[in-house]
């Protein structure tokens, strides 16, 4: 089942986009042009123009440099409101987030941002490459922390939680503050509603190689999934791709260890911290 649409949000990318269409049509040149002399990707083009893809400031310099814009798309991109630097698909699941009526999800080499403590947070965002400011640094950390208000949701959302038995042992920030982090997340795998399963180092056979993935039933039933990789995101809602991720966390819940001894690894390890 689809997720139910939302009325379509008018950003300063679907704007820019807009722009940049324009000025490759005026300038007599397809996508596959443009993307041949940007050295981009032809589905980047298709991406921007579709507001789907933010138009990054060096980017938008070449595009005005090969379409002779005068620097018109680099000025736009440098006016876009900081609220609106996330495309819009990101936003879009920060809303289904907040609404959701179950959410699963698989971390391979932190804590799950919904289950992260202030300090382990704002240590995850020091490893950051290239590093960001103080300011964005603060930023993220309070968008962070407001998200997992979900958690006092009533009623509740029904939320299942597996994390790699590595990133319980790997002291982001430092010893105290993983010990910290540990406690925390036995705290919260006490709620009647939150299941957390350890996947063990030690398993031979592991579905969730290519990396975390966050499934989702939205408020009227809908079904998502969301993916994160490297500086990139994807908002998922093809019911046969869905259905193959949903196939893939199932087979990684028979993998990890149950709630009861994830629990008592968790006693263990906060032991060793």
């Amino acid at each position: 089942m689809h997720a139910a649409k939302k009325p379509k949000r008018i950003t300063s990318w679907h704007v820019i986009g807009a722009q940049l269409s324009h000025f490759r049509r005026t300038a007599r040149l397809t996508q596959p042009a443009l993307a041949e002399a940007a050295r981009v990707h032809e589905d980047t083009i298709g991406s921007i123009e579709q507001g789907r893809r933010p138009l990054k400031i060096d980017l938008a310099e070449t595009f005005d440099e090969i379409l002779g814009t005068k620097g018109a798309l680099a000025v736009a991109v440098a006016k876009v409101p900081q609220k609106e630097r996330f495309p819009a698909f990101v936003q879009d699941f920060v809303e289904y987030e907040a609404e959701a009526l179950s959410l699963f999800s698989y971390e391979n080499h932190v804590v799950p941002g919904m289950l992260q403590t202030a300090d382990y947070a704002q240590a995850v965002f020091s490893c950051l490459f290239p590093p960001i400011s103080e300011v964005e640094a603060a930023e993220r950390l309070s968008a962070r922390l407001d998200r997992q208000q979900l958690l006092q949701r009533d009623p509740p959302p029904v939320l299942n939680f597996i994390v790699e038995e590595v990133v319980l042992r790997r002291p982001i920030g430092d010893a105290e503050v993983l010990r910290q982090q540990i406690g925390h997340l036995r705290q919260r795998a006490e709620l009647p509603f939150v299941g957390l399963q350890v996947m063990a180092t030690s398993r031979t056979k592991h579905a969730g190689l290519d990396g975390p993935i966050v499934l989702l039933e939205t408020a009227d039933h809908g079904q998502l999934a969301y993916i994160e990789g490297q500086r990139v995101s994807y908002l998922v809602d093809e019911p046969d791709e869905v259905s193959v991720l949903q196939q893939k966390y199932g087979m990684l819940r028979s993998q990890a260890l149950t709630p009861e001894d994830s629990i008592s690894l968790l006693d263990q390890l906060a032991g060793e911290a």
